[in-house]
């Protein structure tokens, strides 16, 4: 496929389709929930996971089939961390001499590993508009609650298509 990679329709309908382009109303429409974090990430990626995983969901981007996409941003996102972590206690740099006796100075292999990670939170927060230019071209619908859910505990959030 050639080009830029189409939006979920979501997304459009929050942006307020700027584009005035007809909108795939129907396109497969996943379950709305929080899928179950992944057992294999990180302590700091779970943490992560749900910090970022209610927000997405109050706000009607987040499936139950964005598990991967998911943990990729919480893992890059702890690695990130870790990365920044070990810059922090140890600096950007080290010396090294090799085998001629000259000493070089090199950058850390986290700074390198933290670069990389950060280009993939990059990535995976424009997928779910997690970054200040795709949010600044968001409309969220306010937030109607259903007494019904009220009633039964659930106190649900209606944000669907179209809406």
């Amino acid at each position: 496929m050639r080009g830029r990679k189409p939006k979920p329709v979501e997304l459009k309908i929050l942006e307020g389709n700027p584009g005035k382009r007809p909108l795939n109303l129907d396109a497969p429409v996943p379950t709305q929930g929080i899928p179950a974090c992944p057992s294999f990430l990180s302590a700091e990626a779970k943490k992560e996971w749900r910090r970022v995983s209610k927000e997405l969901l109050a706000v009607g981007l987040l499936t139950v089939v964005d598990r991967a996409a998911l943990a990729g941003y919480c893992q890059a996102y702890a690695r990130w961390k870790q990365a920044e972590e070990a810059i922090r206690e140890f600096g950007l740099t080290y010396e090294y001499t090799n085998k001629n006796g000259s000493t070089n100075v090199v950058a850390r292999p986290e700074v390198a590993i933290a670069r990389e990670c950060l280009m993939l939170i990059k990535a995976f927060c424009a997928e779910f508009g997690l970054t200040p230019s795709s949010r600044s071209r968001l409309t969220v619908p306010k937030n109607e609650r259903d007494e019904f859910e009220d009633f039964l505990g659930g106190g649900g959030v209606k944000c669907a298509r179209g809406a």
